[in-house]
């Protein structure tokens, strides 16, 4: 593996989760319904992935598929898998939420943060669907997510490159280096 380099793999099985770390995966991503864009897993399905990979696995927390706005009852369950995933192993969380103008749901993401702490959060794919990038991304290094997962807002990563090169590079001319991966 390259120095500097880390591949992180969405899994949704134990076998899957094997596969990856032998293929060189350094980090899991663990959901359910990878169909669906991925959603939180069992509590089982973490428990046993653990048993068998010795690398960091980050747990999905969304509630169902579709858009990335939360009715109350759905943060309720959000916030109780925060807490069990936490308990149960997970050495990272990735989720996000978004206000209905396509902003990040600054509120509601910083209680999950305070939730998650000391566990590592990465915002997930809902990053795609922001009204604007470069806005979103200022929010998110403020809150304290260290990691964005992105296609650059675009159907593929590849296609959303030129977004994604200027995300980086926002982030560098900013000299904070507090979000350090994309």
């Amino acid at each position: 593996m390259a120095e500097g380099f880390l591949m992180e793999v969405c899994v949704d099985s134990v076998e899957s989760a094997i596969n990856a770390e032998r293929g060189g995966a350094g980090r899991l991503e663990l959901c359910s319904s990878l169909l669906e864009g991925g959603l939180t897993p069992s509590l089982g399905l973490l428990q046993i992935v653990k048993q068998y990979v010795k690398i960091p696995v980050y747990v999905m927390i969304r509630p169902r598929g579709g858009d990335f706005l939360y009715s109350d009852r759905e943060v309720e369950v959000m916030r109780k898998d925060v807490e069990l995933m936490k308990s149960h192993g997970a050495d990272g969380l990735v989720l996000g939420a978004l206000t209905e103008d396509g902003r990040v749901d600054a509120e509601l993401c910083m209680e999950f943060l305070a939730a998650a702490r000391p566990l590592p959060v990465t915002f997930h794919r809902a990053f795609d669907m922001v009204h604007d990038p470069a806005v979103a991304l200022e929010t998110l290094v403020s809150l304290g997510f260290q990691r964005v997962l992105t296609s650059g807002c675009d159907t593929s990563a590849l296609e959303g490159l030129p977004v994604i090169k200027r995300l980086i590079d926002q982030e560098a001319a900013s000299q904070r280096g507090t979000c350090r991966e994309f």
